[in-house]
């Protein structure tokens, strides 16, 4: 069997590097600043390196694109600007130097504003290294939409109600270290306002939170939202600007971030209640992120009062509370039937099912919400499961190991999922678990420690969420992995018996994964430790990896080498297909599933597919992913619709223009 994680990933293609140019201790960092600032509108060749990256989120190219080497760069630059013309570019913030092991560059943020149609405020940073002669160029430029000029805040919304206390959970509801910079009595942004959120960070500290409150039931009623457009104030005569199908993390983060653009629009939910979607798997499932990287848009959703690895009780609490605290509308109990196209009206005519009764509701927009493929299980075919007289599950239906105690356990699968499972066997008291590890696994207890955890990570308690996202979720996922490679080549070199001994125990590891193609292109294949690893090393768990199941028997599994492994129960910790065309085309039919590019992976350009941006339909978008990149990329979903409502789409750039000859050749020959 081919090692996925042995194969070339898209991002190992492309033609990155990290630098190795001397940074010296002492720097004019305000004039390096400044001397960028000064060159930032007429950006040419010069100013970069060979290698340099680009990567523009909305703000330039209507979508998410990056481009590599200074021609590329320079070339779309120039056309970008002709239609955007960005203009008073300001540094934001402290310039610094930043180290990373061998490799160190200055880092600068900035902000701007364009004079196109529609007009924008936007951020921006830069990474800048000296070249061979000493003059500063342009490693690493990042360009961010951040507001339609004159419009809404996409990150503000007012709460309508008071949840400050909900199942003793407390409700930092006056935090306001996590809420931009406003002026006057409305949320229209400005551009001092962009350039002034930046300060929250070191004003951040010395913000004073209270909280108080009433308890609540458990109950989840549906939330009317004060935003909402009845049909006649539409121009098009639809019952809602925009529909959310699902209402998971993606679905309430693109809700909001409507409603704070002053969108009509309902999130149309299966379950009964708001966060089933995660209450319905299994019982000890939890986030293997910290809390901080969880919170929904515009606050924090959990305070410190939430355990540092929520469970899924943890989540759907605090999402139900945030549905309440900013009115979001929302069907529940509620599944889109089919939905069709009417082109000569450009409007979505949906037929769902509410509460046991069919009905149909139209909308200009849609935004696909529904979860990574979650709905098509993948379990290996292994001859004769008939025989078994065992039990057999998908971890997608997979509860608990309550019921197993005694019982002989087998996991098939060794990635987060297997390891969780793993750990319920234990606990439950079964006679044995074995995983079956069938091929390398990326391990890890520290991606906590990797940029999102910690006074020295982006997110903890001091950083607005906003800020923190903007740094996190904005970089070249192609660098990111270079960065990645390095950072785990690091931990493990510092902890050589942990993995050692799960060698030693017959887990094979992956030393030197690429955790952002694992992340983010794969949606799996890795596991982060959260307790479960010593109980592998100490021979507790057992892995089974020289040779994987053919077949069943009676009483167990049958390998390819001719082993048994005894099994009463066997989980398939295998995964899901992830191609929400597969969704699309069982409710929208197959002509129009065959418009729309497959949700995630990563394409030639190292972005992931089909999220958040344009998608090939016109009036549809894919929401979907982790918490911390759902929060954030939705706000692209809301400014990309009410662009749209206001005659004035973001014009969306193309073109590819050729990279320098000599990274082409690098990149055939492989260096």
């Amino acid at each position: 069997m081919v090692n996925p994680a042995s194969m070339p990933t898209t991002l190992a293609k492309l033609p990155v590097s990290l630098p190795t140019a001397v940074i010296p201790e002492f720097l004019d960092l305000e004039g390096i600043a400044n001397y960028f600032i000064s060159t930032l509108e007429y950006l040419g060749e010069h100013d970069f390196i060979q290698d340099a990256v680009w990567r523009d989120i909305f703000a330039l190219t209507g979508t998410v694109r990056t481009f590599y080497s200074a021609q590329s760069i320079a070339v779309a630059w120039e056309a970008t600007s002709k239609t955007h013309r960005p203009t008073s570019f300001a540094v934001d913030g402290q310039p610094q130097v930043v180290r990373a092991g061998p490799t160190a560059w200055v880092e600068m943020g900035f902000t701007f504003r364009t004079r196109g149609i529609p007009a924008t405020i936007d951020h921006g940073y830069l990474s800048a290294i000296p070249d061979g002669t000493g003059k500063w160029k342009i490693w690493i430029l990042r360009t961010i939409l951040e507001q339609l000029d004159s419009q809404p805040d996409v990150d503000y919304l007012e709460p309508v109600h008071d949840v400050s206390t909900v199942n003793g959970h407390s409700d930092l509801s006056g935090d306001a270290r996590n809420l931009p910079i406003r002026h006057g009595d409305t949320n229209v942004v400005t551009a001092d306002g962009v350039a002034a959120a930046s300060m929250a960070i070191n004003d951040a500290a010395t913000i004073a939170t209270t909280a108080n409150g009433s308890d609540t039931n458990d109950a989840t009623t549906e939330h009317e939202s004060i935003n909402d457009t009845t049909a006649h104030d539409s121009p098009k005569g639809v019952d809602y600007d925009c529909v959310v199908v699902g209402g998971g993390q993606a679905g309430l983060s693109t809700g909001g971030r409507l409603k704070a653009q002053g969108v009509s629009y309902v999130i149309i939910e299966k379950h009964p209640n708001i966060g089933d979607s995660w209450k319905t798997r299994y019982d000890s499932m939890r986030l293997h992120t910290v809390r901080e990287f969880a919170h929904l848009p515009f606050e924090r959703t959990f305070p410190s009062t939430y355990q540092e690895w929520l469970t899924k009780y943890d989540l759907a609490d605090g999402y139900q509370r945030w549905a309440k605290k900013y009115g979001i509308n929302i069907f529940l109990s509620t599944s889109l039937l089919s939905g069709s196209w009417v082109a000569e009206k450009d409007i979505w005519d949906l037929k769902i099912m509410r509460n046991g009764q069919e009905s149909h509701i139209t909308c200009s927009y849609i935004v696909f919400a529904v979860g990574g493929g979650a709905q098509f299980p993948i379990e290996p075919n292994y001859e004769d499961r008939h025989v078994f007289r065992g039990i057999t599950v998908h971890s997608g239906r997979y509860k608990n190991s309550a019921n197993w105690k005694g019982k002989h356990g087998v996991i098939i699968g060794t990635g987060n999922t297997g390891h969780d499972v793993a750990g319920d066997m234990l606990e439950a008291g079964l006679a044995s678990v074995t995983m079956v590890q069938r091929s390398k696994t990326l391990q890890s207890r520290t991606l906590a420690g990797f940029v999102i955890n910690g006074p020295a990570g982006v997110y903890n308690e001091k950083i607005p969420t906003t800020v923190a996202d903007r740094l996190f979720c904005t970089g070249p996922a192609a660098i990111g992995r270079l960065m990645s490679l390095k950072a785990i080549e690091r931990w493990t070199n510092m902890e050589p018996e942990r993995y050692d001994s799960l060698e030693r125990a017959g887990f094979r590891l992956d030393r030197e994964g690429d955790m952002v193609s694992y992340l983010f292109g794969r949606f799996g294949g890795y596991a982060l430790d959260v307790g479960v690893s010593p109980k592998i090393s100490q021979g507790l768990i057992k892995v089974k990896s020289d040779s994987v199941p053919v077949r069943f028997v009676e009483d167990g599994l049958i390998c390819g080498n001719g082993e048994f492994i005894k099994a009463d129960v066997v989980v398939f910790a295998t995964g899901f297909i992830s191609d929400l065309r597969i969704v699309a085309a069982q409710l929208f039919g197959h002509e129009l599933a065959g418009q729309l590019d497959s949700f995630g992976g990563f394409d030639e350009e190292g972005e992931q597919r089909g999220m958040f941006k344009p998608c090939g339909h016109p009036a549809f978008w894919y929401a979907g992913g982790a918490v911390g990149p759902a929060r954030y990329m939705s706000r692209f979903v809301a400014m990309q619709i009410k662009a749209k409502m206001l005659g004035m789409p973001l014009p969306i750039y193309t073109d590819t223009p050729p990279r320098n000859s000599t990274l082409l050749k690098k990149v055939f020959d492989g260096v």
